[in-house]
């Protein structure tokens, strides 16, 4: 199985036509509202799944040392709260260790030196987060 793709129960959430579909994702770490990126008829269920997060890390803007070492998912108001594990990569971009699965992110701002490996918390818009049901 692949680190990235996550098994979780959805929830689909009623739903205007002018907005995107929302799903609940329960997981082991959180619950949370999140765009859902599959057919609408899946919506609810349990899936083994991919997140995407359209926003980039900004250190001392939506990212900051966090202050637990457990992962963590959840809600706040409109934004989505991820607390994990932060892992830079050679290609200057960064994945957020949940658990035992990643989050992929794009790096806006430089992370500060002595901070890869530690633990973070990212602070995004629930509309800019998707579920993806997982394609082997």
């Amino acid at each position: 199985m692949d680190d990235e793709a996550m098994f979780v129960r959805t929830q689909s959430l009623p739903q205007t036509s002018q907005r995107p579909m929302t799903v609940r994702v329960h997981t082991p770490i959180g619950s949370v509202v999140v765009l859902w990126g599959g057919a609408p008829q899946e919506a609810d269920g349990q899936h083994l799944v991919e997140w995407t997060v359209d926003d980039d890390v900004h250190w001392g803007r939506n990212t900051r040392p966090a202050s637990s070492v457990e992962a963590k998912l959840r809600q706040e108001g409109d934004r989505v709260i991820m607390r994990g594990l932060l892992h830079l990569t050679e290609d200057g971009a960064a994945h957020l260790q949940m658990g035992p699965w990643s989050v992929l992110f794009d790096l806006a701002t430089p992370i500060p030196s002595g901070l890869d490996e530690s633990w973070v918390e990212i602070n995004v818009g629930s509309e800019s987060v998707a579920l993806h049901p997982y394609q082997t």
